[in-house]
């Protein structure tokens, strides 16, 4: 028991990591199953359309798929387009939000997209079919060799003999293929290192009150659905008692459509007067009525990381 203890606290410590690591193997598995038992290279003029479209058309699938499951990028959207403007908050205010929020979402969207495309790489079979189809891979393989050169490249793919003497002289599609799979791997791990580094030193609160945020936001969340429900739950009882039994309802509040505005916008860091969310921020400011509550954020980078906090937990 101690064992399973220890393994369920190490999956809720690391849940935002084994959550990118299981996407990246789905996807991973995904792109073998296409690769060995959909795909098949036409060998013909068609080389370049096709292989490109096995090769990319899954990863813009995935990242728009990433895109629709985020819960923040919804958050953000919902109602902007609403005639009724029930907040006045400043344009740049709005926009900054919107563009970090952006960012963060596209960075998590990415993991699939950016994995099909580097096993797929690694596996080269996407890209030796496209690359074989293409201009200017003819001229580099056949400069100085006439049409049948560029006729045999276009069955470079479906003779493995034929693609060891075309390549005799020059580095193979599949070797050129490996090498952009890898190149893209660390590419990626570079700017990932690089990114979290930043955003750790420009955090604007130390490590351990970072720390304390993420679990904030985390319990806040969880509670917030445990009491969603409740509410909901007495909300429906009261009004299906009063249907059937024909009686008046007894008195019951509910946040008004003001109230779900004010929490549901994006929180921004005030190093004046620090929350740790929106909630928190509406409750502190007598419901959202003082001037307090519409201050601007001063510091827009903390987003950063309470969205990495969560995002184990599909967002608030």
């Amino acid at each position: 028991m101690d064992r399973l203890h220890k393994a369920v606290d190490f999956c809720i410590r690391h849940q935002t990591i084994l959550g990118y690591s299981i996407v990246s193997l789905l996807t991973a598995a995904s792109e073998h199953i296409f690769s060995s038992v959909v795909f098949r290279c036409p060998c013909n003029s068609g080389n370049l359309l096709y292989g490109s479209s096995f090769l990319l058309a899954p990863a813009f699938v995935l990242l728009l798929l990433g895109y629709t499951v985020n819960a923040r990028i919804w958050r953000l959207l919902t109602g902007k387009c609403s005639p009724e403007k029930h907040l006045q908050c400043s344009p740049w205010g709005t926009c900054a939000s919107f563009c970090q929020v952006l960012v963060l979402t596209t960075a998590k969207a990415l993991v699939a997209p950016l994995t099909w495309i580097a096993v797929a790489l690694l596996g080269a079979s996407f890209y030796e079919c496209a690359a074989s189809g293409s201009s200017l891979i003819a001229r580099r393989f056949c400069k100085d060799k006439g049409t049948d050169c560029q006729k045999q490249l276009l069955k470079m793919p479906c003779d493995e003999k034929l693609s060891a003497d075309i390549s005799s002289e020059r580095l193979s599609l599949q070797a050129q293929s490996q090498l952009a799979g890898w190149f893209l791997i660390a590419s990626i791990m570079t700017v990932a290192l690089i990114s979290t580094c930043v955003i750790h030193c420009c955090s604007p609160v130390s490590y351990l009150q970072l720390k304390f945020w993420k679990i904030y936001s985390k319990k806040e969340h969880e509670l917030f659905e445990i009491k969603a429900k409740e509410h909901a739950t007495k909300l429906a009882e009261r009004n299906t008692t009063c249907f059937f039994e024909a009686t008046d309802p007894a008195p019951f509040h509910t946040p008004s459509n003001k109230d779900w505005q004010k929490i549901s916008i994006l929180y921004t860091f005030n190093s004046q007067e620090q929350y740790y969310s929106m909630i928190h921020k509406y409750v502190s400011t007598n419901r959202g009525n003082s001037p307090k509550f519409n201050e601007e954020g001063q510091d827009l980078t903390v987003l950063a990381f309470v969205d990495e906090a969560q995002a184990g937990v599909s967002g608030l």
